[in-house]
């Protein structure tokens, strides 16, 4: 059974596209057959991978040329890891864009094309900032919903705009979507202002999971060369571990919500 997760904040700057590339890695070096769907018109996973504007095709070769979407999935490196990039669109078109994704069933089209052979685990789909309609259209599509949260006080004031989106779409679009968690990014718990957005944070809100993910140089460092945490050279790095615990964390929280054993264990046995 495929998981689609939507990250997603109603503020630029919370680590979304961090969280997606590094949370999907860590899963598919535990054995889950993983996508990331790169939504930001943008194209922030290209350019967090250090990879040119017009380098890749993708969904938008999709929606514009009718393109197969199994054709246009990235490999990487990782056998169980596969991308589904932005795609070629120019700047000026992106309004355009952005209202197509929304209004039309060519995202949900193509997440049932690439999940058709019943072998992809996840579906991470990274969206742009804010709750315009690339987000809608994603949420629309979603069955849960990750909440990276900047540990500082202006994102903190804008997570009930995302609550309340969430539940306007679970209400009247997409009964299937669940808030799987609030993922605390950037956290320095040596700093008063973050320490005081995650006090209120684990007391005001429900679902905040018990991994957080601290402020480091280490991630301005892989995004500089392009590869994700547990790429560096060296031994490995806390922060990568943070999302192996977050990977864990994330399948276990959504076998309770979904009432479905993991059974990836029991395949390794035999």
């Amino acid at each position: 059974m495929t998981h689609r997760i939507v990250l997603t904040s109603s503020k630029g700057g919370t680590g979304k596209t961090t969280t997606a590339l590094n949370l999907a890695v860590a899963l598919a070096e535990r054995g889950r057959n993983t996508i990331v769907v790169d939504l930001d018109p943008q194209g922030a996973i290209g350019f967090f991978l250090a990879k040119e504007d017009s380098e890749w095709g993708g969904l938008a070769e999709v929606m514009i040329s009718d393109a197969d979407p199994t054709d246009v999935l990235l490999t990487t490196s990782l056998p169980t890891l596969r991308i589904l990039a932005r795609g070629r669109i120019d700047p000026v078109d992106t309004c355009e864009y952005e209202l197509q994704l929304h209004r039309g069933t060519a995202l949900a089209e193509t997440l049932e094309a690439i999940e058709a052979d019943g072998s992809v685990d996840y579906v991470l789909i990274d969206t742009p900032s804010g709750l315009g309609p690339v987000t809608r259209a994603a949420l629309a599509v979603g069955h849960f919903a990750l909440l990276p949260l900047q540990a500082e006080p202006v994102a903190f004031r804008t997570l009930g705009q995302v609550l309340r989106v969430l539940d306007h779409v679970h209400q009247n679009e997409n009964p299937s979507l669940q808030l799987l968690g609030i993922l605390p990014t950037m956290v320095q718990l040596d700093n008063d202002p973050s320490l005081n957005v995650m006090s209120s944070v684990w007391s005001g809100f429900g679902g905040v999971l018990e991994t957080v993910i601290p402020r480091s140089e280490v991630f301005t460092q892989a995004s500089e060369i392009g590869i994700p945490l547990s790429f560096l050279g060296g031994r490995t790095r806390p922060e990568a571990r943070r999302f192996t615990l977050l990977s864990d964390e994330i399948e276990a929280r959504i076998n309770n919500m979904t009432g479905i054993e993991d059974d990836h264990e029991h395949r390794r046995l035999v």
